[in-house]
């Protein structure tokens, strides 16, 4: 895969672009949220060094090809309102797994599926990807919503996939092709 640290992408609303070590207090606020958290696999952070450690895998990784990830810039006034990522990325295949988090104060505002048709645009026409992926608890109906509006389809269910801090879950597996991708343009 090429490097991915000097993508950006720019939407209506939104520029796109790498993390940098200034969005960790940002990054923080957001998945400190029990909301935002809910459905993650992993409990809600506690510590500034837990953000600065995501950008800092980010800033290795990223330039290796390994995953791209996004932070979703609001072009009005510059708020960081969350990420997106593409990881789990199999050149060989041509697939990879989409993930996703955003500022639960500006949910439903249309701002993620904004971010996710841009990404995925890159992930099809750029990254040459035949396959995404997505792996979400099913009772998280916002996302399913999300994927769907997108065009995904549900494939898979795997039952009690995850323990997150103690509560066992299940996981809705959820697919879309480029050949479905495209058609829907």
């Amino acid at each position: 895969m090429p490097a991915f640290d000097q993508v950006t992408i720019d939407t209506p609303r939104l520029h796109l672009r790498p993390l940098c070590v200034d969005d960790a207090a940002d990054i923080l606020r957001i998945r400190s949220n029990a909301d935002v958290m809910l459905y993650m696999s992993t409990p809600p952070w506690t510590d500034i060094a837990q953000a600065i450690a995501m950008v800092e895998r980010d800033l290795a990784a990223m330039p290796k090809g390994e995953f791209l990830r996004l932070g979703l810039i609001r072009k009005t006034d510059q708020a960081f309102l969350g990420s997106c990522t593409l990881f789990h990325l199999d050149a060989g295949c041509c697939r990879a797994e989409i993930g996703y988090d955003m500022d639960a104060a500006v949910w439903g505002q249309g701002y993620m599926h904004e971010a996710l048709v841009a990404l995925l645009n890159y992930g099809f026409n750029d990254m040459n990807l035949n396959r995404v992926e997505a792996d979400i608890d099913p009772r998280n109906l916002g996302s399913a919503k999300s994927l769907e509006k997108l065009g995904f389809i549900r494939e898979g269910f795997l039952r009690e996939r995850w323990i997150i801090d103690g509560v066992v879950s299940d996981t809705a597996l959820y697919g879309l092709l480029r050949s479905d991708w495209l058609a829907q343009e």
